[in-house]
């Protein structure tokens, strides 16, 4: 079971009020949710793994979260800036260039808050620039395409593409800290190294 807190990139399954809001905290969530998910171990003889995710970015955070229980995490932002990702080049390089405060939430047309990092894009669509032509996916029901400011599926390919004229970058609350581009294999060696840093410091 993946449990994702408020800090993830993309579209987030809390309400903005709760996205700072110590009780939905992925801190707090991750022991409670074990606690509800050990009655059905302990009803089925069955492990139930609880995977800790959202805003975990390195190998401190991974440590805490095991040692609150979670039997592992998912990670997400710290491997769009390694080489094997897929996506353009400006679109890690909007990682690498971003600042903390360039880090926010908005209003997704799909009806949820989602947490992106600030481009032009976002600042005509907040001063009511883009108007969408038609709806090409039908891909969310939620999502009323007749009243939206733009299509986020075509936001979303145009910026994997690099397009950011057309398109902007969902990103965790940590993406502000990546500073270059590196391979999977030297990622997880320095994430694995913060791991046993943290694990050093508690011994």
């Amino acid at each position: 079971m993946v449990v994702e807190g408020p800090m993830a990139g993309g579209h987030l399954g809390f309400g903005e009020d709760q996205i700072n809001d110590y009780e939905y905290s992925l801190e707090k969530l991750v022991p409670e949710i074990i606690s509800e998910v050990k009655k059905f171990e302990d009803t089925y003889n069955k492990p139930i793994p609880v995977i800790a995710a959202g805003g975990i970015y390195s190998g401190e955070d991974i440590h805490k979260y095991m040692k609150l229980g979670a039997k592992g995490v998912q990670m997400a932002t710290r491997f769009v800036t390694t080489n094997e990702c897929d996506a353009s080049i400006e679109y890690k390089n909007s990682y690498i260039n971003c600042k903390k405060e360039d880090i926010t939430i908005i209003a997704s047309p799909v009806g949820m808050p989602g947490r992106v990092i600030k481009n032009k894009f976002i600042e005509d669509v907040k001063n009511g620039k883009r108007h969408p032509i038609k709806c090409p996916y039908h891909c969310i029901r939620t999502c009323d395409f007749k009243n939206s400011p733009y299509c986020i599926a075509l936001a979303l390919i145009n910026s994997q593409k690099g397009d950011l004229d057309n398109g902007f970058v969902f990103a965790g609350e940590n993406a502000f800290k990546t500073d270059k581009i590196v391979s999977v294999k030297d990622m997880i060696s320095s994430v694995r190294e913060e791991y046993s840093v943290a694990n050093a410091k508690e011994s």
